[in-house]
């Protein structure tokens, strides 16, 4: 037998016609040596290719562990409190306590449509920035609100659109830690979307039989006696009450013999100044006015946004109801002159609020 003739790897093979033995590496290996120096010089590292250890006949294979890297809490905590400021967990934790009793239904309204946790949660929330940032709300006489207990407060209403019952709201909520429910005209309620908004923030209808049933159960009420005249006054007329309607608001308090809280708010009339009124578009789309201000309807949806003007909160002293005897809440002359001091006491309350004020916007 004869030997068979070894050829060494990366010799070339046997020599071609017209070449030596070449005892050199081939082009293509040196192109791989090449990119590999390259990667060195540009500090990669080549990857061995790993080599499975044999598993024996019958054996599990071995699963490798890969640790999960620990969560950083401190630097998540730090987030939200940078976000929320120093109550942010808590405030997050009941934003989340929240959407779980929305998505499970645990939440009640009451028989006026009421729900508390969303005005709480979400509606005043929402509203606390204007009355603290835009508005600058500054409020007196606080303590004059009973902390139990039923009371009516009467305030006085003006800015072309209800923003001091809005403002009104957080702040009793605010500072007493109680809602305030308020009556609202029925325009309010046949609005889409609006009316049912209104019934879960605590609004019910301006009628003596829902305001007696609310005050019976302990609620602290609020009314806006003036209503549409007062919000749709002339910028001319800016701070001079209107008409207190009949009385209704002094006869449910008769009735149910709760105090008075009047209430005069400075501030509103400016939001807004109207100027003009298209009265005849107004008819046509059955509602009391269509404002016309310096801003709107001359600036589009950029003339809605209220101007930052300086607001004062004052409510004065209770007028009791109780001392009168019974049968006083249909006695017309005696409704009339409780109507009419609590108007008077609002008005002159305004006069001295204006005179405190340093100016419209400071």
């Amino acid at each position: 037998m004869v030997d068979a003739e070894v050829i060494p790897i990366g010799a070339g093979g046997r020599p071609g016609r017209g070449s030596g033995r070449r005892t050199t590496p081939s082009a293509a290996a040196r192109a791989l040596a090449g990119q590999g120096a390259r990667s060195k010089k540009k500090g990669k590292q080549s990857v061995e290719p790993s080599v499975a250890e044999p598993v024996e006949p019958g054996a599990e294979p071995q699963v490798p562990v890969v640790e999960a890297a620990p969560l950083d809490f401190a630097g998540l905590e730090r987030v939200v409190r940078e976000l929320f400021g120093e109550d942010g967990e808590r405030r997050v934790a009941e934003w989340l306590a929240f959407l779980r009793r929305r998505l499970s239904g645990e939440y009640d309204l009451d028989e006026f449509g009421y729900d508390s946790d969303l005005t709480d949660q979400v509606l005043l929330p929402m509203l606390r920035p204007m009355v603290e940032k835009w508005f600058r709300v500054e409020v007196r006489g606080i303590e004059n609100i009973p902390d139990t207990g039923s009371a009516l407060v009467v305030a006085n209403h003006s800015g072309t659109m209800p923003l001091d019952g809005l403002v009104t709201q957080v702040v009793v909520s605010d500072h007493t830690n109680r809602p305030l429910r308020t009556l609202a005209a029925d325009l309010v309620f046949q609005t889409p979307f609006v009316g049912e908004l209104a019934r879960k923030g605590g609004a019910t209808l301006a009628s003596n039989d829902d305001a007696e049933r609310l005050l019976r159960q302990g609620n602290l009420v609020g009314v806006w006696p003036e209503g549409f005249k007062g919000l749709g006054k002339p910028f001319s007329e800016r701070y001079k009450l209107q008409r207190f309607g009949r009385g209704g608001f002094v006869s449910a308090a008769m009735r149910t013999g709760v105090p008075i809280i009047p209430c005069s708010i400075v501030g509103a009339e400016e939001i807004y100044p109207l100027v003009g009124n298209i009265a005849s578009l107004a008819r046509l789309l059955g509602v009391p006015y269509i404002p016309i201000t310096p801003f709107f309807p001359l600036l589009g949806p950029l003339g809605l946004i209220p101007l930052p003007s300086k607001w004062l909160i004052e409510f004065g002293e209770p007028i009791r109801t109780d001392e009168f005897p019974d049968g006083a809440a249909d006695d017309p002359m005696l409704v009339f002159n409780v109507t009419d001091q609590v108007r008077e006491t609002i008005q002159q309350t305004l006069y001295t609020l204006l005179m405190q004020r340093r100016s419209v916007f400071f």
